[in-house]
Formats: structure tokens, sequence, C-alpha cells
């Protein structure tokens, strides 16, 4: 009986411990976690405002753009360096790939050069010169009541726009690193130097 029994079960032995050298570790059949998405970057100070869109009137808070270089300009349609618009949307077209972004503040501090409503400026801004960089509605930028990114802006650079198409770039961080002066133009090579040096931090 014996050696009758052996021959039945050897394979049966030799089939479990087939199938034990075979087991995977209860530790490595659990799937591996997912690397932890990258944390969304903090949002500085200066960005902690909220603006409605130009186009539509919808709110918008900056804290959208934290961790971008963003460079802020006060605009209007009817002023003699108007045609900044097609220089600001084409360094925007350029670098926003790499994290900047241009915001555009109309405003009619100066010269009374913006006297359109929402809907009037937008459809100029696009028609005229294709802007896609954000756009927000009208607002002050100057004088004693500025909107409280100006006002922000103005603190930190000792500096207030003397007249239209005045430029302040805010790093990565949030620093306000760089002003210049309407008459600086977007290509111009002090401009698009500091945008390339903030790109790069």
């Amino acid at each position: 009986m014996v050696p009758f029994m052996s021959k039945i079960l050897a394979p049966l032995f030799a089939c479990a411990a087939l199938a034990a050298s075979l087991a995977v570790p209860a530790h490595a059949a659990t799937p591996a976690a997912p690397a932890a998405a990258a944390a969304p970057a903090a949002c500085p100070a200066i960005l902690k405002q909220t603006f409605n869109r130009l186009q539509d009137e919808a709110p918008q808070n900056l804290c959208q753009y934290a961790g971008k270089v963003v460079l802020v300009v006060n605009t209007a349609s009817y002023c003699g360096f108007t045609n900044q618009y097609e220089g600001l949307e084409a360094l925007y077209a350029k670098y926003g790939g790499k994290g900047l972004v241009v915001l555009g503040f109309p405003s009619n501090d100066f010269g009374k050069q913006e006297p359109g409503n929402s809907k009037e400026i937008a459809d100029f801004c696009y028609n005229t010169y294709g802007v896609k960089f954000p756009m927000f509605a009208k607002s002050v930028v100057s004088g004693p009541a500025p909107n409280p990114l100006y006002l922000d802006l103005i603190k930190q650079t000792g500096k207030t726009p003397a007249w239209n198409f005045h430029k302040y770039l805010i790093d990565r961080q949030g620093k306000v690193v760089e002003s210049f002066p309407s008459k600086v133009t977007p290509d111009d090579k002090k401009l698009v130097g500091a945008v390339e040096k903030a790109l790069a931090m």
C-alpha cells in the first residue's frame, strides 16, 4: 500500500511545491502607491486679489497665477502707446509656455484714453491686436485710491504709473523685481532680459 500511495501522492506534493515556489510574496502583491502629486505653488500675498474678467465680468482670483512670472500692465485703447498691445501679446506667446503671464488692467486715469465699457474694450483688444493674455475690467491704477493690486505694486516699488502701459514684473515667489515706464516697449532688451532672468529662477 505504501508504494502505491506514494505513486499517487508524489505528483500532488510536487505540484504543491511548484505552486509555493511561484507564489508572490504578500508584500510584493500590493501595488506601489502612486507618486504624490506636485503641490500647487503657494499663493503670494500680492496675488491674493480678485478682479472681474474683462470679457464677461466673471470674478478671477489672481492666485491662479501663483508660481508664474507676472507682467502687470495698465492699458488704454486710445493712447500713443496702444500699439504695445501687439508686443505684449508677442511676449506672452513666446514665453507663456515657460511660465510668463501678462495681465492687462485697462484704466481711464491718464488722458481719459479708455472711455469704453468692458465689451468695447475687449472687442477692441481682440479685433485690433489679437490680445489673448488675461485682461480685467477697467479700474483705477493711480491717485489716492488705486485698485488693491496696484496699491501693493506701488508700495513695493515706490513707483506709481505716470501714464498708460507702465509695467511691473513679479517673480515666481511674488516679489516685484522690476518696474518699467511706458516708453519701455515689450521688446526692449532690458525688459526681455528681466523676464528671461525671472523665468530662469
